[in-house]
């Protein structure tokens, strides 16, 4: 058996964190569901820029989408990001019915794929509420997660959009007290949703990002500690969501017929090349999560990586570690709030290069 088959196994869920139109039109996504047990997917600007840019297969559709997009029709503020997401929405509607099949098994849990509201409105809650509608109905399908950061004003646009019934993917989240608020927003909705009688079940996922974590500190630390802070931030993450599904008012929504909102391990390939590429997906083997990887992660793991211990729900030994970042000079709140700063600033600029690379398509396609 496959080691992304033990993963699957186990109780966690691998997802893809890539799409491109390619993958999707010549089997090879197919061929990771069948043969690597991948049940559902990710994607991000940059994602779909490296698509988009990295050959003409959206060539056709950008030149039939720019007449319409100059004509002000669809979601978007401008040209450039309407014909975006219509080519995202093009590909995730297609990706989501490979995930039918996972999405039907589950009744609802997985098999999910995931757009991203534009992150140029991040800090304006009533505007990504409205989007996270809009893009959730254009989607069309019942398995289509909408990403919004779970910044201040995200959390009032993840507990609205609950509210409105409209799956959530929580993003930008690097320790616990962030993965925490969200959850709490998330609650809230489904509380707002069994007092006014409507159906509790809204699918969502909150997102803990880990690989930034040691990039951030690689050369701040002792050696004994480079490649630990992640793993550390996660253990403490695990453990809160751990105690939150056990905490009596989940269960008091689990009865009324709501469901957890699952952990989601992010940014989970390896960036120092020094160090075992499998290294994240070993360490947060855990039952109850999702595990969202990029592509030579998933085959790196699918080759060679290996199943061994589950991650302690307790969170092991995070605390010790972390007491030793702490010696070592580093203020592990302060470094979550700054990454997820810089998180957002990352992402508005990979969202100005995704709509300056369909402008050139635009051209090229006019030309």
């Amino acid at each position: 058996m496959k080691a992304t088959a033990r993963l699957h196994e186990l109780g966690q869920s691998l997802w893809l964190d890539n799409i491109t139109r390619t993958m999707l039109g010549d089997g090879t996504l197919q061929g990771y569901i069948e043969e690597l047990s991948v049940t559902g997917l990710t994607s991000n600007p940059t994602i779909f820029d490296k698509a988009i840019s990295g050959g003409d297969a959206y060539d056709e559709q950008i030149a039939e989408l720019s007449d319409a997009a100059d004509a002000g029709e669809g979601v978007g503020a401008n040209a450039d990001e309407r014909i975006f997401f219509e080519l995202a929405l093009a590909d995730l509607r297609d990706a989501a019915d490979l995930f039918a099949g996972v999405h039907g098994r589950s009744a609802g849990v997985d098999g999910f794929v995931s757009l991203e509201v534009s992150p140029l409105i991040a800090d304006d809650a009533a505007a990504t509420i409205e989007e996270a509608k809009a893009l959730h109905a254009k989607g069309e399908r019942d398995n289509i997660y909408i990403k919004i950061p779970g910044t201040e004003a995200g959390r009032t646009a993840i507990e609205e959009s609950i509210f409105a019934g409209v799956p959530i993917n929580v993003t930008l989240l690097f320790d616990d007290r962030q993965y925490l608020a969200a959850a709490e927003a998330y609650m809230r909705g489904v509380e707002r949703r069994i007092e006014a009688g409507l159906d509790p079940d809204v699918a969502s996922v909150a997102s803990i990002f880990i690989s930034r974590w040691d990039v951030a500190v690689a050369d701040q630390v002792p050696g004994e500690l480079v490649n630990r802070l992640g793993i550390a931030v996660g253990g403490r993450a695990y453990r809160a969501y751990r105690e939150l599904l056990d905490s009596p008012r989940m269960q008091r929504l689990m009865n009324e017929g709501a469901r957890p909102q699952r952990l989601l391990w992010a940014s989970t390939g390896t960036k120092d090349p020094n160090a075992s590429d499998t290294m994240y997906i070993e360490a947060f083997a855990s039952p109850l999560t999702v595990n969202t990887m990029p592509e030579p992660t998933l085959l790196a793991f699918a080759d060679h990586g290996e199943v061994g211990d589950l991650f302690p729900a307790d969170g092991g030994n995070a605390e010790a570690v972390l007491k030793e970042f702490e010696q070592a000079g580093i203020d592990v709140a302060a470094l979550a709030a700054r990454l997820q700063v810089e998180g957002k600033e990352s992402f508005n600029k990979s969202w100005d290069e995704l709509l300056k690379s369909i402008g050139s398509q635009r051209g090229v396609a006019a030309g």
